[in-house]
């Protein structure tokens, strides 16, 4: 078992102009940290809202060592689950997705209401307080149709997130919206790797020839900087209505802004036109140039808002080495498949661009893996969103790991 304050140790004496050691992505043990410091404390995106619409209809979705159930009740309320009977742990709800208007548990059938409390559990004696023994409540925050889920016992506050996210979300109605196709792939790499390669575009020109055909390369787009086109492109976004300036929550977890596509693009195709002939908003019409509005969210989402389109992307580790990546395209709730859009042709450059990181990142771990590995310095202009990535995680990390510490001396 790797020590903590070794681990605590190498992050305080790292040069923030350079990566993380190779270790740090692939030991088990700091992995096994990185789970209870970020991936159970943090606030992480689960899914759409538009997703659950009917009350009874429910997701799954692992995190870690945690089965999650997601569920609309009654009261119109999405909340959140351990999926893991009270009786004897059997998860209740083993398939993706469904609707029921109880939650069965297959193994002895004790029955929960949709709010999560047992509302059968047959054969248990009179003495049995069924009160005592509702499905263990999840942390669950809805904002402009997404879901987030914590699971720590005492979540962080998610008022300045909602803040921020909200009003540039609210513009694009995804909680009016549907998933129209949906990709979950397994990267053959640490998601530290998944998540770096995201935060900057200096491999794009070579490495992804559909996106970079909409998608500009520039270090504006990951960095935040500010150019004269990017303020005037955010001015006519701001007197449509849109807020569109970037935006960096002050701990550096939550980045959102609008940024303009290549020349004249209006959404991520070959051609740069819309793929969905009906917006998905209302208050956005496709013909007018307005970019595409980006939301990151650390640890687990990066987003891209277009007018006739959005594409969420989730990450959840699923070991040191492996990444799952889940991304859905969704689209205006009445736009109809061979009418309105074309699924090849909306999925077409992020599922292309989506394979060749995968590639990336898996090159990107055979070389981490290396013994005499050591990191170079990040490039000053194009690398400045990885810093910032990195910089993230390691003050996340070694919060954690000095607060365990004084735990332990106390």
């Amino acid at each position: 078992m790797i020590d903590s304050k070794y681990v605590l140790d190498r992050l305080q004496m790292r040069s923030p102009d350079f990566g993380l050691p190779g270790d740090f992505y692939g030991d088990p043990d700091i992995y096994a940290l990185e789970l209870n410091l970020i991936f159970y404390r943090e606030w992480l995106f689960a899914a759409h809202s538009s997703e659950l619409q009917a009350p009874g209809s429910y997701l799954t979705l692992q995190i870690g060592a945690y089965p999650i159930l997601l569920v609309r009740a009654k009261d119109g309320v999405i909340r959140a689950f351990i999926n893991s009977c009270r009786h004897r742990g059997a998860r209740i709800c083993p398939d993706p997705r469904g609707v029921a208007s109880k939650l069965v548990c297959p193994y002895h059938q004790w029955t929960y209401a949709l709010d999560g409390s047992l509302f059968a559990a047959r054969q248990m004696g009179s003495a049995f307080d069924r009160s005592q023994f509702g499905l263990r409540r999840v942390h669950c925050e809805t904002v402009a149709g997404y879901i987030f889920i914590c699971l720590a016992p005492d979540a962080p506050d998610f008022t300045a997130t909602r803040r921020q996210i909200e009003p540039y979300l609210l513009p694009h109605q995804l909680a009016e919206a549907r998933v129209a196709y949906e990709s979950t792939i397994v990267e053959e790499g640490n998601w530290k790797l998944v998540w770096e390669n995201n935060r900057e575009c200096y491999h794009c020109a070579r490495n992804h020839p559909e996106l970079a055909r909409t998608f500009p390369d520039t270090p504006t787009v990951t960095s935040g900087a500010v150019e004269p086109a990017v303020q005037a492109h955010w001015q006519r976004c701001e007197a449509a209505g849109l807020p569109s300036r970037f935006q960096l929550s002050e701990d550096g977890q939550v980045r959102t802004a609008r940024m303009p596509l290549l020349g004249s693009a209006l959404s991520y195709t070959l051609n740069g036109q819309p793929a969905v002939r009906k917006p998905l908003s209302t208050a956005i019409e496709p013909a007018n140039d307005f970019g595409a509005l980006l939301f990151f969210h650390y640890p687990s989402s990066w987003n891209h808002f277009l007018a006739d389109h959005a594409i969420s992307f989730r990450i959840v580790p699923l070991g040191p080495r492996q990444t799952q990546l889940t991304t859905k395209w969704l689209v205006h709730r009445d736009a109809v498949e061979g009418v309105d859009y074309d699924v090849s042709e909306l999925t077409r450059v992020w599922l292309a661009t989506n394979a060749q990181d995968r590639r990336i990142v898996h090159e990107n771990q055979i070389g981490m893996d290396v013994p005499t590995y050591q990191p170079g310095p990040y490039s000053q202009v194009q690398e400045s969103g990885v810093r910032q990535f990195v910089d993230w995680y390691a003050s996340r990390m070694q919060a954690g790991l000095a607060a365990a510490r004084l735990t332990q001396v106390a």
